[in-house]
């Protein structure tokens, strides 16, 4: 039930399951320079978000009428995209592309993810290799045994996990909840608070 999709200004996504979320997606909005390479490719986006300092000229200036200049320098242009599908009613969003390039940039993306929830919107961020959903106290999800999960623990506690391989507890440090692995088809993390769980596409091998 995605809504839309953003596409960040990280590496742009090649694998083959964030590229399906954003063919199939009934609204994009590119994150500044993310529109080069969508338009590189024949696509349009429906919104460019940012300051448009990432954009080539030549896509400033024809992509005008859908460039939203937002100078805000305390958030992100990732953020920015967020909060515009926000304000238009749309709040099951996936973030495409929002990884890669830079170390920083990528932390700083993923844990926004927590702060968008808090917002209301329910989000996923899809990257080349993994699957990242913000939660707020107990949730089951889908699995494949030998699944790679980790758990990274923002401000959740009585943390507990059925269907893992390695027992959870109230992670302080986000390497903690790190390799954990599906032992059927189906996992529940049981908490009270705030987590990231990560879920990885590729099963483990022997």
């Amino acid at each position: 039930m995605v809504e839309a999709v953003v596409l960040a200004n990280g590496e742009f996504p090649t694998n083959k399951l964030p590229l399906h979320i954003l063919k199939e997606a009934p609204y994009v909005v590119c994150c500044d320079g993310g529109a080069n390479e969508y338009i590189r490719q024949g696509k349009v986006p429906d919104v460019i978000i940012g300051d448009g300092d990432s954009l080539s000229q030549e896509n400033r200036e024809k992509y005008a009428h859908i460039l939203h200049h937002i100078n805000d320098q305390e958030t992100n242009d990732q953020t920015k995209a967020v909060h515009f599908l926000l304000a238009q009613g749309k709040r099951h969003i996936a973030i495409v592309g929002a990884t890669g390039k830079r170390e920083d940039h990528t932390l700083g993306n993923i844990s926004l993810l927590i702060e968008y929830m808090r917002a209301g919107v329910d989000v996923q961020m899809f990257t080349d290799y993994s699957l990242f959903i913000p939660c707020r106290n107990t949730h089951t999800f889908s699995c494949s045994p030998r699944q790679q999960i980790s758990i990274i623990n923002f401000t959740a506690h009585g943390l507990h996990g059925k269907g893992l391989a390695y027992p959870l507890s109230d992670f302080t440090n986000w390497w903690q909840g790190t390799l954990n692995e599906c032992i059927g088809t189906e996992f529940t993390i049981q908490a009270e608070g705030e987590y990231l769980v990560v879920i990885n596409y590729e099963l483990k091998v022997e």
